[in-house]
């Protein structure tokens, strides 16, 4: 009704100055201008109410529909769509529209339809055949797909393009004879370094490197500086193993201004973890040039640096890729990215005090609370438990409304507590992460496992722990936490299938695991298995996490003959 009541206003307007058809024309030149500029709920009344006067125009439906695309009313857009082209079927602007407007809606068959008609209706149309081609090559369908190659090629003659695409989909069709014909074909009428190192590429995956090498020259007799060709033939030499060949066709990849140094760099990456390390250590020599001399052409490349460190890292020089991750992060002390790889290096290296340094340093730089943890990561090694409890400090006292990075930071302040001996100052912080977060798993693991090792509040570190393994199950050290107390509360059947299921999940990596499993087997009378065990916690325990193993287990076995 009021669109009704609109038009009639528009209609007695109109009267007055020229007739209908001229007034509906100016309105629609306002309506299309209000939508061009992007003003999509206006554009859509006036063509709402220009199309109640002028039902038969359409233009006025056509522009609608746009508009309705443009608010997202995809539903009504496409009815409106359908209305113009019932209004004018030849033309090829609504019904491409309408082809496009099915792919936005997922009904892509209805759109590749849409288009099969549009290819035989308007065959001149630049670009009609390859969106086809295209929607046929996504949807998979690669036997329509050679149908349009075709015909694009009988419409605009053959190309490197068509070429290239149609040896891609025989490949995929698992046609690989029709692949390389149809590379050859294109070849003996037309001189392309492209098609020539396909040729090249096909011949060397199937192992005919002379037919290879052929193609490739002829490719670089064409155009000496091609990349594709001269890395083909380089592959060439390499799998001939005629190095001295192969280095100095790679010279030129290298040495060629028209590759990017990204593209080097990646080159170099590849190589190193594809190639068979003993052929990188038979002729690490000639790599190490290689790689040098891409350094010295490209020094304040990051990619090219970052590639260099990784190529000395990965063929076993750490010392000389510190150098390197080193170079890239002074010369980018800007880049996140390359500080954090550094100080991860670092924490590799276990450089504790370059890494505290340098995470500190990144933290004034980037503000990001992450460098505190590489900072506390380094401190913790050092033993410097107050540098830890400050780090902690300055979160909670900057970040006081962000309850996981408070309660994070509670929990080590509490270990660090712990660390120094503070007992008393550990379960205080400990207490204050609980108060955030009751069901924080590490805070709970820890509290309840110090707890027991007073030999007090065994009561409440059971509590404590069977919130952990009921939330985590598979945690070994959730595990080992609860059953430890278990045995001290004297329910060692109890406590064996804990320590078993532990096993299972990591606790045979943990010398402090193992012992207490061997303890509580011992408790059982299980000696000889108490023993296997014990054997393994030795074996785990070269960085003395158990101090008094080797003294307590030889009185346990004296103690009962063994």
């Amino acid at each position: 009704m009021k669109k009704v009541l609109a038009a009639l206003v528009l209609l007695l307007h109109i009267g007055v100055f020229s007739s209908v058809a001229q007034q509906v024309e100016s309105y629609l030149v306002d309506a299309v201008s209000l939508y061009s500029n992007g003003e999509y709920k206006q554009a859509k009344d006036r063509l709402e109410t220009l199309s109640a006067i002028a039902p038969q125009d359409d233009a006025v439906w056509y522009y609608l529909a746009l508009s309705e695309a443009g608010l997202q009313d995809f539903s009504a857009a496409r009815k409106h769509l359908e209305q113009a082209i019932g209004l004018d079927k030849g033309n090829y602007w609504y019904r491409q529209t309408l082809a496009r407007l099915y792919l936005t809606q997922g009904e892509t068959q209805l759109g590749i339809e849409m288009y099969e008609d549009l290819v035989k209706d308007f065959p001149d149309k630049d670009g009609l055949s390859y969106e086809l081609l295209n929607l046929y090559l996504r949807q998979g369908q690669l036997e329509k797909a050679l149908s349009a190659l075709e015909d694009i090629e009988t419409q605009r003659g053959p190309s490197e393009a068509v070429t290239q695409t149609r040896y891609e989909v025989y490949r995929q069709l698992n046609r690989p004879e029709e692949a390389v014909a149809a590379l050859e074909a294109f070849n003996r009428d037309y001189s392309s370094p492209s098609i020539l190192s396909m040729l090249g590429d096909y011949y060397l995956g199937e192992y005919q490197d002379s037919l290879a090498q052929v193609h490739y020259a002829e490719a670089l007799s064409l155009d000496g500086s091609y990349i594709p060709a001269i890395l083909g033939l380089s592959e060439v030499y390499r799998h001939q193993r005629k190095y001295p060949d192969y280095f100095r066709t790679l010279e030129g990849f290298f040495q060629s201004e028209d590759v990017p140094a990204e593209t080097k760099a990646m080159y170099i990456g590849n190589l190193t973890r594809s190639l068979d390390p003993k052929l990188l250590q038979l002729h690490q020599s000639e790599y190490d040039e290689v790689v040098q001399d891409l350094a010295a052409l490209h020094p304040q490349d990051s990619t090219v640096l970052s590639t260099v460190a990784g190529y000395y890292y990965s063929t076993g020089r750490v010392k000389e890729s510190g150098k390197w991750f080193r170079e890239v992060a002074d010369q980018y002390p800007e880049s996140l990215s390359h500080t954090v790889t550094y100080l991860q290096f670092l924490g590799m290296q276990e450089n504790w005090e370059e890494l505290r340094d340098r995470s500190l340093r990144a933290f004034d730089r980037f503000q990001e609370l992450g460098f505190l943890d590489f900072a506390n990561q380094a401190n913790y090694q050092m033993g410097d438990f107050d540098a830890i409890i400050g780090n902690c400090q300055y979160i909670l006292t900057n970040y006081p409304k962000d309850k996981d990075l408070c309660k994070s930071a509670l929990a080590m302040k509490g270990d660090a507590y712990h660390s120094k001996g503070d007992s008393k100052q550990a379960f205080k912080a400990y207490d204050q992460a609980l108060k955030i977060d009751p069901s924080y798993a590490p805070v709970l693991n820890n509290y309840a496992y110090y707890l027991c090792l007073t030999g007090k509040n065994l009561k409440k570190a059971y509590t404590m722990s069977k919130k952990t393994v009921e939330a985590e199950p598979d945690n070994a050290t959730y595990l080992d936490t609860f059953a430890w107390i278990l045995h001290l509360q004297g329910k060692d059947l109890e406590a064996k299938p804990f320590f078993k299921h532990a096993m299972l999940y990591g606790g045979k990596d943990s010398a402090v695991m193992l012992d207490h499993y061997a303890e509580v087997l011992y408790a059982l009378g299980e000696y000889d298995l108490a023993r296997s065990y014990w054997n393994q916690a030795k074996n785990k325990n070269t960085a003395g996490e158990v101090p008094d193993l080797e003294e307590r287990v030889k009185a346990r076995l004296a103690a009962i003959g063994k």
